[in-house]
């Protein structure tokens, strides 16, 4: 059996940095690593989608879903960027964001007040998926992402829903992240004032799951929420 070999090449271990990619300041704290970008990403659920619209910008909140080097984001098929993915050819150019923030950083200065955080920027040309079984895939991981094997715990959507739901695919292809750790960066000649300074740590958590009312009493609570709950 002859044909083409398959390359034993591993994929790069990190995006290409762009124009567009490259920060203007604090440069040192970007980075191209796919596998720090990919678990940011994972561990958020809402990303802003920002697009030009009629010459202006929009910035929407939203859900996302990643697939391997695929962000999914659905929504209405009559909301704008759906529409506007469907309308335009060869698609519409965005940006995508996502960002944690980890801390809170009281300097002695108001000047020197920061955060830690780590955030993700994607930019690219979005485009509406088509193909009936890649949008199950990208809804199914738009489930997934908000809570870890809840797609495989819930009717999927039916034919109606199915029809009333648009998705858009970007690929991660011009991608940085960029993070701030450490602590207060005060300036010298203020180490002595008499101001509290320190970091504030910031942490997400998860209450306990409050039943529906109508939810059978046998109902036992699924193993994924009691994974979030610890």
């Amino acid at each position: 059996m002859t044909g083409t070999p398959q390359s034993t090449t591993p994929p790069p271990a990190a995006y290409t940095p762009t124009d567009r990619t490259v920060p203007t300041r604090a440069a040192h704290k970007a980075s191209y690593d796919k596998e720090l970008v990919h678990s940011m990403l994972d561990e958020g659920y809402v990303c802003h989608l920002g697009f030009v619209r009629d010459g202006a910008p929009v910035v929407l909140p939203t859900l996302y879903g990643r697939v391997g080097e695929t962000l999914y984001v659905h929504g209405s098929t009559g909301s704008r960027p759906l529409r506007m993915t469907g309308q335009a050819d060869p698609g519409l150019p965005v940006c995508l964001t996502v960002t944690h923030v980890d801390a809170l950083i009281l300097a002695r200065s108001g000047f020197h007040h920061s955060m830690n955080y780590r955030s993700v920027v994607v930019h690219g040309t979005a485009h509406q998926v088509t193909d009936p079984q890649e949008r199950r895939i990208a809804l199914d991981a738009l489930v997934d992402q908000v809570v870890p094997g809840r797609s495989r715990d819930c009717r999927p959507a039916n034919g109606k829903e199915f029809a009333a739901t648009a998705v858009i695919r970007l690929d991660l292809d011009e991608v940085s992240a960029k993070t701030r750790t450490g602590g207060v960066n005060d300036e010298p000649e203020d180490i002595a004032l008499p101001h509290w300074a320190g970091i504030v740590p910031l942490r997400k958590g998860y209450s306990a799951p409050v039943p529906d009312p109508d939810l059978a009493p046998d109902t036992e609570l699924p193993s994924y929420l009691k994974a979030l709950l610890g």
